[in-house]
């Protein structure tokens, strides 16, 4: 008997959708469906003139200006700053405003700080070191609030002002008009931390030889936003959730000791008055060299430094344009290197600043990584617009415009684990990142933390993998499945304010990583996922989005209703559980089976009436397929119809399948996914099959699909790469007797 290579028709001259299977419920009971495809105009803002329904900023939208011009003078030997400070605040909005909030961060190290308060305390470690205990209970509190001693009007008067924790409110005389600008000056002091015995985000480093780092940032009282969503955001800072700024122009004069080397942010204006002509030649030849950095201190040069101290000054001037902080780095004790790189025809300098302690890590990696992470944040988002970005040793991992500190030491005699060294690459890639999202892409880290941390953490990933293939990131979605899968009351969505959250690392930095590497990787592909990424990013460059703006730019711009993914992983702490319930084979038969019986029975047909007429699906029991099973050539009244076909028609078709399978999928898990699914034939091949999440839209605790081929089907195994953060992989293959192999293997690649 000939092959026909051609389909054949489950139903010939009756209606195909008259046995059409119906969805049937498979609800658990007592399960309320909430619909995990609804649209989500019950959690974004309603659109306006401010904020368009595509995601981009609107014909009124505004924002404030604020320009600070300061004199900062670093006292090495008693580890204080002081400054003077000038500053014009604009105000572009529509709005008249009755006051200015100003933050003033270092006040959360103020004597009377009310952080220590909030933060719990409990015997849980039973004993104490000789250091810790007289740390935990002997130490007077450092005492590192700002000290005001004046607020002035441009005039001279002086200002009414009210402190609130770390907040001060500016009683303005009268309110200050939509286009006005008001001036006004404010002269200060604190006490430095000792940022590895204290912590925190700023502050100096002791050396055994006598000398200090200072990474000085959060050191001027500073502007707070007010935008067109919330007014004044004056959260109070805890510590832990970051910062909300305006854009300014920023003239700056810092005063430190005459032998320390500095940088900051903005661009060095008087390089004659505080660098040597040879450091000055050096930089010029850095300008040049885009392949290797070159020095412009060397580590010779910079040990023999630490060996002397001088009682002179230096002031070094730096002016900034259209940035929203300020920071700087400075000691004598700094290597200091750079190198250009090419940022679509412009060159950018790369720099790096380090202790000898370093070294060899720094010198091998810092400045070459800064490179690489400009020009790859650059390709997916904008051209990087800054002049420089500059990576600083000291064992933080913190982020300003073109500067951030980073940590990352070697062992006294050089030697360091492969560990550091990918730890050091990591943070110097995120913290310069950082200069993307949020130093101009300018979201509210107090309130979404995840719009700037978990945003730059993907792009991060990239931008890693870049720089070496087999970089372990941990931040993609095979990482955060045993914290997806954990203890739900210890999670937070990550729709919630970064001070309000368990778990802050993984809520913030790596399940929004996670979930973004999905959504281009395995969702929406890179091709439209980069150009709606690059979208929003451009969209809001130099402006303050909100987690509506990225959700609808990231739709707008690629034609996909992502409404079910931004609910699912964002707005819930609901995980992925995607498996195969059941796997039934069918084989062909012309006998009427009692499932076609009973279906007939509903549309009052006896399929007696039709000898012949009709093919049937029978199932196999236990996946036997009995003798006298048919094949598609076996049936004269699909041979007949099939030679009434012309020619074209003919050609058309395809080989009649020989083998039939129904497979189930079950979602205990909350999350809608894609099913990606691995289906592997009795010869060996493979093949890869995508189903996108709609496929849960009427159903989203199981669905069905059929499978029909011309080869037997040996076994089927969901997400076989880990790309959707399944939490559970036993239920995850078929034949069952091949889960928990599978489960071992999947095991084994998450280590």
């Amino acid at each position: 008997m000939r092959i026909l290579k051609y389909c054949f028709l489950s139903v010939i001259f009756i209606s195909t959708s008259l046995f059409a299977q119906e969805p049937t419920s498979t609800k658990p009971q007592g399960h309320t469906d909430q619909n995990k495809f609804r649209q989500m105009k019950d959690l974004l803002a309603t659109p306006n003139e401010t904020r368009t329904a595509s995601g981009a900023p609107g014909y009124k939208y505004t924002q404030q200006q604020v320009d600070y011009v300061m004199d900062i003078r670093l006292d090495e030997n008693t580890s204080q700053i002081f400054g003077d400070e000038k500053i014009t605040y604009h105000n572009n909005s529509k709005d008249h405003l009755q006051y200015l909030w100003i933050q003033l961060d270092q006040n959360m190290r103020a004597k009377d700080s009310k952080t220590p308060d909030v933060k719990e305390e409990s015997f849980k470690t039973p004993f104490n070191s000789a250091q810790s205990f007289t740390k935990n209970n002997l130490q007077e509190s450092f005492d590192g609030g700002f000290n005001i001693e004046h607020v002035k009007n441009d005039n001279g008067s002086d200002l009414s002002y009210t402190i609130n924790q770390t907040m001060m409110r500016i009683n303005l005389a009268k309110p200050l008009a939509p286009g006005d600008t008001f001036k006004f000056e404010i002269k200060w002091w604190y006490n430095v931390n000792n940022h590895v015995t204290q912590g925190g985000r700023s502050g100096y480093e002791a050396f055994p030889d006598g000398n200090n780092t200072y990474v000085i940032a959060q050191f001027f009282p500073r502007l707070c936003v007010y935008n067109n969503v919330e007014g004044w955001q004056n959260m109070q800072f805890w510590g832990r959730s970051e910062f909300a700024l305006e854009f300014g122009n920023y003239d700056v004069k810092l005063t430190v000791p005459a032998d320390h080397k500095m940088e900051a942010t903005g661009e060095l204006q008087n390089p004659k008055d505080v660098l040597t002509k040879e450091q000055i030649k050096r930089f010029e030849l850095a300008k040049k060299s885009f392949k290797d950095p070159v020095f412009i201190v060397t580590q010779e040069e910079a040990e023999q430094a630490e060996k002397q101290r001088t009682t002179k000054l230096k002031t070094w001037h730096f002016k900034a344009d259209k940035v929203r902080d300020f920071a700087f780095a400075t000691s004598r004790k700094f290597l200091w290197d750079a190198m250009a790189v090419d940022i679509n025809g412009r060159s950018v300098m790369a720099i790096s600043l380090y202790s000898k302690e370093g070294n060899p890590l720094w010198e091998e990696h810092s400045t070459r990584v800064v490179a690489n992470t400009l020009e790859e944040y650059s390709k997916l988002t904008f051209d990087y617009p800054y002049s420089k970005a500059v990576s600083v040793h000291a064992e933080m991992g913190m982020e300003y415009p073109m500067i951030c500190f980073n940590y990352g030491r070697p062992n006294e005699d050089g030697t360091y684990s492969e560990r550091l060294k990918r730890g050091m690459i990591g943070v110097i890639t995120h913290e310069v990142g950082h200069n993307f999202f949020p130093m101009i892409v300018n979201s509210d880290e107090r309130q979404w933390t995840w719009m700037d941390e978990g945003l730059n953490s993907f792009v991060e990933t990239l931008a890693e993998l870049d720089y070496d293939p087999n970089y372990i990131t941990g931040n993609l979605p095979k990482d955060i499945v045993a914290y997806m899968g954990g203890d739900q009351s210890n999670i937070s969505p990550i729709m919630s304010q970064g001070d309000y959250v368990h778990q802050f690392g993984p809520n913030a930095y790596t399940k929004p990583s996670a979930a973004l590497y999905l959504l281009r990787q395995t969702i929406m592909g890179p091709e439209l996922f980069d150009y709606a990424f690059r979208t929003y990013s451009q969209r809001w460059m130099f402006k303050h989005p909100t987690p509506a703006d990225f959700f609808r730019s990231m739709e707008d711009a690629s034609a996909m209703d992502l409404d079910w993914f931004w609910r699912g992983w964002f707005y819930t702490t609901d995980y992925t559980d995607i498996g195969v319930k059941d796997v039934k084979q069918y084989y062909l038969t012309d006998k009427p089976t009692e499932s076609a019986k009973e279906r007939a029975k509903r549309f009052k047909m006896d399929l007696a009436d039709y000898p012949g007429r009709f093919i049937y699906y029978a199932e196999a029991v236990d996946g036997v397929i009995p003798q006298d099973a048919k094949s598609a050539t076996d049936f004269a009244e699909l041979n007949t119809y099939l030679e009434s076909l012309s020619p074209e028609e003919k050609a058309k078709l395809k080989e009649a399948p020989k083998h039939f399978y129904e497979v189930t999928f079950e979602k205990p898990g909350g999350l809608v996914m894609p099913i990606i699914l691995e289906i592997t034939y009795e010869d060996g091949t493979v093949e890869r099959k995508k189903y996108p999440a709609e496929i849960w839209r009427y159903n989203e605790f199981e669905v069905k699909k059929v499978f029909k081929t011309n080869k037997a089907i040996t076994s089927f195994v969901i997400d076989p790469d880990l790309e959707t953060a399944d939490v559970d992989t036993t239920n995850n293959a078929w034949p069952k007797d091949d889960a928990t192999a599978f489960s071992k293997f999947k095991e084994k690649v998450k280590g």
